[in-house]
C-alpha cells in the first residue's frame, strides 16, 4: 500500500439518542440511551484505518472541547490532522435520532469543519497514489467548495471518491457539475442515486450517473442488505450484500466508503473492494453507533463465515 486516504470533508460530533419513534411536532420523546462520539468523516476515516489504510484529515477542525474530543479520536485510530485548529472556533455538533426500526434522521449544527483555509489545503501532499474522498456536504458551503473544487483542478490524477450525502439535492448545480468531472468513483446510496437522476431503478439511475462522469470513472449504488451495483466502462456488476439483523444504519454507507478506499489503496480490484465493502458495511449496522466500522480481520471471519 503507497497511498493514502485523504479526507477533506467534515469531522463533527455526533450526539446519538436512541428513540421509540420520532417525536410529533412539539411533542417530547424520552430516550433509552444517549452519547456523544466523533461522526461525520470521522466514520469513513476510522473504517479506512481499522482496515488497514494511511489516512489524513484534511478538513477544518475547533479550537474548543468539541474539536479537543475530535482531535483525540483521531490520534486513537490512528489519523492525521494535516491542519491546524482553526482559532475562535469549535466542530460542529449533529443530533442523531434512531429509531426503533435502527433509522436515523439528524439535525446539524456546523462549526469550525465547514470551512477551510485555501492556503492551508494546498500545503497537504496529493499523489497520484492516493485517494481523495470528497463529501456532498462539503459543497453547501460555498466558500468550502470553490476553496476545495479549486484544489482539485490541481491534483495530479488521483482516485477521487465522492459520496454525495443526504442533502445532494441543495447542492448548486454548478458546482456539482465541476465535483463530477474531477471523479473516479461515485459512491451513493439508492435514495441519493433517486433524487440526483429521478429513476427508481438501480440499474437505470447507475447507467444514467455513469454518463456524467468522465469515461474512466466508475458509479456505485449502495442498497443496503442487497448489496451494491458497480457501474464501469459499461460493464454491470450486482455485489450481494450480506443479510444481517440491524440495530442502527448510522454509519453503514460511511463504513462502505472507508473500507472501499483502503481496498483500491491496497491494489484490489474495484468489484473486490465493493465485496469486502458491503461485509464491512453489514458489521456495522449490528452495532449501535456512528462509528461501527469492523477491523479487516472481522471482515475476514464474516467473508469466511458467509461464502
Amino acid at each position: 500500500m503507497t497511498g493514502r486516504l485523504i479526507h477533506t470533508g467534515q469531522v463533527i460530533l455526533d450526539l446519538v439518542m436512541r428513540v421509540k419513534g420520532l417525536p410529533p411536532v412539539g411533542g417530547d420523546v424520552f430516550a433509552s440511551h444517549t452519547d456523544l462520539q466523533p461522526g461525520g468523516g470521522f466514520n469513513v476515516m476510522a473504517a479506512a484505518a481499522r482496515a488497514g489504510a494511511e489516512v489524513v484529515y484534511a478538513g477544518g477542525h475547533g479550537g474548543g472541547r468539541f474539536g479537543d474530543l475530535a482531535r483525540a479520536a483521531m490520534a486513537a485510530e490512528g489519523i492525521t490532522a494535516a491542519l491546524p485548529p482553526t482559532p475562535g472556533s469549535d466542530t460542529g455538533i449533529c443530533v442523531v435520532l434512531v429509531d426503533g426500526t435502527g433509522e436515523r434522521t439528524f439535525v446539524t449544527g456546523s462549526g469550525a469543519e465547514s470551512t477551510v483555509d485555501a492556503a492551508a489545503l494546498a500545503a497537504v501532499p496529493v499523489t497520484a497514489a492516493d485517494v481523495v474522498y470528497v463529501s456532498g456536504y462539503s459543497l453547501l458551503v460555498p466558500d468550502k467548495a470553490a476553496v476545495l473544487l479549486d484544489r482539485l483542478t490541481t491534483l495530479d490524477d488521483p482516485t477521487v471518491l465522492v459520496d454525495p450525502g443526504p442533502l445532494v439535492g441543495e447542492i448548486d448545480p454548478t458546482a456539482w457539475t465541476r465535483l463530477l468531472e474531477r471523479t473516479s468513483i461515485l459512491s451513493a446510496n439508492a435514495r441519493e442515486a433517486r433524487i440526483l437522476t429521478g429513476e427508481t431503478d438501480g440499474w437505470a439511475a447507475s447507467a444514467k450517473l455513469a454518463r456524467r462522469l468522465p469515461p474512466s470513472a466508475a458509479v456505485i449504488v449502495r442498497d443496503g442488505a442487497a448489496g451494491c451495483l458497480v457501474t464501469r466502462d459499461g460493464t454491470r456488476t450486482h455485489v450481494p450484500g450480506i443479510p444481517v439483523e440491524v440495530v442502527d444504519t448510522t454509519g453503514a454507507g460511511d463504513a462502505h466508503c472507508g473500507v472501499l478506499a483502503a481496498e483500491l489503496l491496497r491494489g484490489a480490484d474495484l468489484v473486490g473492494a465493493a465485496t469486502r465493502a458491503n461485509a464491512a458495511a453489514a458489521l456495522a449496522v449490528t452495532r449501535p453507533g456512528p462509528a461501527t466500522a469492523p477491523t479487516r480481520e472481522e471482515v475476514d471471519l464474516l467473508l469466511a463465515t458467509t461464502s
